[in-house]
């Protein structure tokens, strides 16, 4: 199968352009905030994470510290932690490729992998997003940045709503079942109704408490939720041998002959 006719990679180039494009207005924000062209890079090639990436650059917009900048930029960037752990045990990347996946480990690169049902695809899928989001989000960060407030605000593009879209056409539809569906309406309703009442970057922290918050209290089915279509361990336990077969096939009493000068 050519590479180009893989689902996963469609899924990923798609999202890579769409991902990518967002980073014109990161880099047009990053310069009008008040970051240079290279402090805006070293955050695109370094930090690489969307959220955490405009975390920083409004508070240091609103007047914040440093310090107080890095320490909502951490706080939404723990969410990548977290999707390593699940990437690690679904990939098992070996040597430098370790290195390389927790470096593209961003919600786009981990949807498009774990939304994929045959383990080739899922890797075609994770990189394919990575490595395309990693190039383009720089590119057009550069270009962003370069053209500063030429070009305006950026929302008059739409281009502040088109990473919240790509990532929302590949969350929906992995949520399965009724209980996963209104804690998604309800966690969406709780940051619309912080965003007035809180700085940048901790409405998308109040959504967690609160998905957090019914998730402990919630008893609901174990089976609706949202997970990999595909468990990582279930190659490695269809491989290993059984010990104890329901039905051992018979042996014969006595060995079968063997034909004269060869093999059976």
């Amino acid at each position: 199968m050519k590479l180009l006719q893989s689902p996963a990679v469609r899924v990923g180039l798609s999202i890579s352009i769409a991902t990518g494009l967002y980073g014109v207005s990161f880099g047009a924000l990053s310069v009008t905030s008040g970051l240079d062209f290279w402090q805006t890079m070293a955050l695109s090639l370094l930090l690489f994470s969307g959220g955490s990436q405009f975390a920083f650059i409004g508070v240091v917009a609103g007047g914040g510290s440093g310090v107080a900048a890095m320490g909502a930029a951490t706080l939404l960037g723990m969410r990548n932690g977290i999707y390593g752990m699940q990437i690690n045990a679904l990939l098992q990347p070996r040597g430098w490729l370790r290195f390389a996946a927790a470096q593209l480990t961003i919600d786009e690169s981990t949807a498009t992998g774990t939304g994929q049902t045959d383990p080739r695809e899922q890797k075609r899928g994770f990189w394919t997003a990575g490595i395309g989001i990693f190039v383009l989000w720089n590119l057009f960060t550069a270009v962003g940045a370069l053209a500063g407030g030429a070009l305006g605000d950026p929302k008059q593009w739409g281009l502040d709503g088109a990473a919240v879209a790509a990532f929302l056409g590949l969350l929906w539809p992995r949520l399965k079942g009724r209980e996963p569906v209104a804690i998604a309406v309800v966690c969406a309703l709780a940051t619309v109704l912080a965003v007035p009442f809180v700085p940048s970057g901790v409405p998308i922290l109040v959504a967690a408490v609160v998905a957090a918050a019914i998730g402990w209290f919630s008893h609901g089915r174990s089976d609706e939720g949202l997970e990999p279509d595909v468990d990582p361990y279930a190659e490695h336990h269809a491989a290993r041998p059984r010990t104890h077969p329901a039905h051992p096939p018979a042996q014969p009493s006595h060995p079968p002959a063997q034909p004269f000068g060869g093999d059976a």
